[in-house]
């Protein structure tokens, strides 16, 4: 009668609860399916009931709601007691709350947003308590009881970090919630009264007090016969047992932390993946996504091998690789010799050395004469033949002022500024051949001058080129020898699509994200032909020559077709080589963070060895090799499409001068006497010759 009373004077009627999704934190998976990094707002795995132990559910209703299955929305006794302790003055107010009005409170309180919202949820009052009442009601018309508790338990907090049963049976024990014994259960049954209080994370006297609390689940339990007296006298003889199993949380405790910090940047920037920076976020911390990326074990290993044989975590220079898949844009490495972390003192990094600016990395290094491609690509692609060139000096200064002109039409390029190859007498007739290989400053200036700067830029532009720190592209006549800084992802999607026969795909780090329902999304490749692909091929037939007559020669090739180009900059302020073969694209680059220009590559010791000078194909070009070789190993060698001789042979345009054979006083000429000097720019030199730009014979 009196409740019936109550229930009409205070208009108690079922007011339905919303239940937004609980936080439940996100998994990265690499190709094969392994995890290798996870974020969370809240450390939580939401199971199903069948799926925690019985003694487990025994426990936590014993002392939390023992009439749990007897009662509805309102416990009648507990009511009752409480309101009889809070009308004799005795301070306070005391709970009496039913496992269901709990769950109501903890609903509330995950989904307040606000301060004041987050106070109205544990506000001390009997309108608070009579708003939950409602919402039990509701709960218990709509869901049957052990859906109540399998929700209770999910929901729960019970210290440590550890939100949920499955998460706190891990984080206290090591093991699934399926698997805890009777002490164990108690004590995740005592920690949800006072979780901070009982937290054993935080000390000695938190985890006594969580053990006289388990101690008095354990009562409990023998009181209400659901354990015998013996079995409670034995389990409170146990310690407390409490294992502190570590729950690393984002990309700082990954294995992978470069990869995994391209791929959260990815997933943060991507209107794909939401439509706000907010939801996005919201979605990577609490959303329960399991992403599946491109990161391949074994390719990643091969690249931190490499990397390590030539330089120190120690070293002020640091080595950084990114691998990609031609003709699909998937990443599979992304390593670099600095650990991952904030740790100054042991010369970690906080920013993504293999990435750009917008996935987590910074300004980059000037990519030098990897740059020099492009515009070898916009020369074939206007009609240019293999032997066709031009003749330099060992200098070069623009004819006039705006002799180039940058995409705006403004006029670039200034004609007091020389261009020089780092040997004396570098000049001479080059083709588009014997130029790249010898990585001819003099040549290449002249070629972008000859083919427009403008069309330069716009085939770099075409293969994804842009710069590391997010700024516009720097259009000066110099562009072709790499003034750009860039980061090795970059270079090595734009080295991928010549690779592809001139198919650009967009870096690619996920291919399924699957949310907490199962459902999955798949994303695919974004490609498209931005060359022809003949020309692409005819590229790759001159820049496969590196190996054996340009400036990797001293490094030597893979034992498989594979095509690449040195770059070593002005002022020898960073090294790089990027390569391909038609399986595999990497980039490694060179270069001291603390500032390039003021920390060169001149005079230094890296990976224990002193380097006058680094070239291209001193540190980076063997640390391409050594992680093709392994990344490789075990797959088919593939060919390149051979170039078509009929549309790229011989020459149409700037073909070599006529000479008459020189004689040397030694009897009839021969083929040697008329051997031009190939010169050399010290771009990707060899690393022993002593002196920048001297090519060893």
């Amino acid at each position: 009668m009196t409740v019936k009373s109550a229930t009409e004077e205070l208009h108690l009627l079922p007011e339905e609860l919303k239940e937004p999704p609980l936080a439940e934190k996100t998994v990265l998976l690499d190709a094969n399916g392994k995890q290798f990094a996870q974020f969370f707002y809240e450390n939580r795995e939401s199971v199903k009931l069948d799926q925690v132990a019985d003694i487990m559910k025994t426990a936590i209703i014993s002392i939390e709601d023992y009439r749990f299955y007897q009662h509805g929305a309102i416990d009648l006794e507990g009511t009752f007691r409480a309101a009889v302790k809070n009308l004799s003055g005795g301070g306070g107010i005391q709970g009496g709350s039913s496992i269901t009005q709990q769950y109501v409170k903890q609903v509330l309180v995950n989904s307040a947003e606000t301060k004041e919202e987050q106070a109205a949820a544990i506000e001390t009052s009997y309108s608070r308590k009579l708003n939950e009442l409602r919402y039990a009601m509701a709960l218990e018309e709509k869901y049957t009881k052990s859906e109540i508790l399998e929700r209770y338990l999910n929901i729960a907090y019970f210290g440590a970090g550890a939100h949920g049963i499955q998460a706190a049976s891990k984080r206290f024990f090591g093991k699934p919630a399926s698997k805890l014994n009777l002490w164990e259960a108690a004590t995740l049954a005592g920690a949800v009264q006072n979780p901070s209080g009982t937290d054993p994370a935080v000390g000695k006297a938190s985890r006594q007090r969580l053990l006289d609390r388990r101690n008095v689940v354990l009562d409990r339990m023998a009181e209400l016969e659901k354990i015998t007296l013996q079995e409670a006298a034995e389990a409170k003889a146990k310690k407390l047992g409490f294992k502190d199993i570590p729950v690393p949380g984002g990309c700082d405790a990954s294995a992978y932390p470069y990869f995994c910090s391209y791929a959260q940047h990815e997933l943060l920037n991507n209107e794909e993946f939401g439509k706000t920076a907010a939801q996005r976020k919201k979605q990577l911390q609490r959303g329960g996504l399991t992403i599946k990326t491109t990161l391949d074990l074994t390719t990643q290993h091969a690249s931190e091998k490499a990397i390590a044989q030539y330089v120190k975590a120690s070293d002020k220079p640091v080595a950084a690789q990114a691998m990609i898949v031609p003709g699909t844009g998937a990443i599979k490495a992304m390593a670099a010799s600095r650990k991952f972390g904030r740790n100054l003192k042991k010369n970690e990094v906080n920013y993504n050395l293999v990435a750009d600016k917008s996935h987590g990395g910074l300004a980059g290094f000037q990519a030098g004469s990897t740059f020099k491609p492009f515009t070898l690509l916009t020369a074939l692609d206007q009609g240019m033949k293999l032997d066709d060139g031009n003749s330099t000096g060992a200098g070069y200064s623009a004819p006039s002022y705006g002799a180039f002109r940058d995409c705006a039409g403004n006029r670039v390029g200034e004609p007091s500024h020389e261009v020089r190859n780092s040997s004396e007498g570098g000049g001479g007739f080059k083709t588009l051949t014997t130029g790249t290989l010898g990585s001819v400053n003099t040549f290449f200036m002249k070629l972008e001058e000859k083919v427009g700067l403008c069309n330069v830029v716009k085939t770099a532009k075409k293969l994804g080129i842009k710069r590391a720190d997010g700024d516009k592209l720097r259009e000066f006549e110099t562009f072709t020898l790499g003034i750009n800084e860039m980061d090795p992802v970059t270079m090595a999607a734009a080295y991928a699509a010549i690779a592809a026969r001139g198919t650009y795909c967009k870096p690619m780090a996920i291919t399924e994200i699957r949310d907490r329902n199962g459902k999955a999304t798949p994303y695919k490749p974004k490609c498209s032909q931005v060359l022809d692909e003949e020309v692409a091929d005819a590229a790759t037939h001159i820049m496969s020559g590196v190996f054996t007559k340009g400036t990797m020669s001293q490094v030597g090739g893979i034992g498989r077709p594979a095509a690449g180009k040195t770059g070593t900059t002005d002022g020898y302020t960073a090294a790089w080589f990027a390569g391909f073969t038609p399986d595999l694209a990497s980039a490694v680059s060179l270069g001291d963070p603390r500032g390039a220009f003021k920390h060169d590559l001149i005079g230094v010791t890296i990976g224990g060895r002193y380097y006058p000078y680094v070239y291209g194909a001193s540190i980076s070009g063997p640390i391409w090799k050594s992680a093709m070789l392994g990344a490789l190993a075990g797959v088919a060698r593939t060919p390149f499409t051979p170039v078509n001789m009929e549309r790229f042979g011989g020459c149409s345009i700037g073909c070599a001068p006529v000479r008459k054979p020189r004689d040397d006083g030694n009897g009839p000429a021969s083929p040697d006497d008329n051997i031009l000097n190939t010169g050399d720019d010290g771009n990707g030199g060899f690393p022993n010759n002593g002196a920048p730009g001297r090519t060893t014979p």
